[in-house]
């Protein structure tokens, strides 16, 4: 069965880009049939997918694809792709502007849906918004799971400090924190980055 998990926050800079793209190359490193689909029209993914490739010489279709959609599209692709049946995983990186009937939609076919957040007061206010947003489309998909992911942590930060600046949030909050590091910052389309592992295991035991 072909499981969505979608990345949505409110607010640009959270962390939703970089972590769609470390979870679809680490579940393709773990041997996983995986497709990253990107809703934000600059398609930047896409952008960098082909500048590796040209600059690595790797086979394009070597790759898992890297699709461009929008939130008018979204829903209807993925219901396609998921009744194919050809992946195991589908990853959504979703635009920072998408509308409210955007994240309805996408929610409705989606498994999980991943919120990155950092502990400042500004982020953790946009994770509360977009949570409360979510809720309408969990009343409709019971089985839609909404997780936090700590995201850009200070590696000193005790897990404890964390469960309590989260406190107030409605989701589950993942027990793993992806840390203040540039080799996170510095991702690949191609290569994974194999300090993710955690968090990938992390992510798929709450699905």
């Amino acid at each position: 069965m072909t499981k969505v998990i979608a990345f949505i926050s409110r607010k640009g800079g959270t962390g939703k880009t970089t972590n769609a793209i470390n979870l679809a190359t680490m579940l393709n490193n773990l041997g996983h049939k995986v497709a990253l689909i990107e809703t934000d029209t600059n398609y930047t993914i896409s952008t960098l997918r082909k500048m590796e490739v040209y600059k690595s010489g790797a086979k394009e279709n070597s790759l898992f694809d890297i699709i461009g959609s929008n939130d008018e599209q979204i829903a209807e692709e993925l219901t396609q792709m998921k009744a194919e049946g050809k992946l195991d995983y589908i990853i959504v990186d979703s635009a920072g502007k998408t509308t409210d009937e955007g994240i309805k939609k996408l929610c409705l076919v989606s498994e999980a849906v991943i919120v990155p957040t950092s502990l400042t007061q500004n982020d953790l206010l946009v994770t509360y918004q977009t949570i409360k947003d979510l809720s309408p489309a969990r009343d409709i998909n019971g089985a839609l799971k909404i997780m936090v992911l700590p995201n850009r942590i200070h590696s000193l930060t005790k897990h404890k400090t964390i469960e309590e600046a989260m406190s107030n949030l409605d989701a589950e909050i993942l027990d793993v924190a992806v840390p203040q590091k540039n080799l996170f910052v510095n991702f690949s389309t191609i290569m994974a980055e194999k300090e993710y592992l955690d968090t990938a295991k992390a992510i798929l035991k709450h699905l």
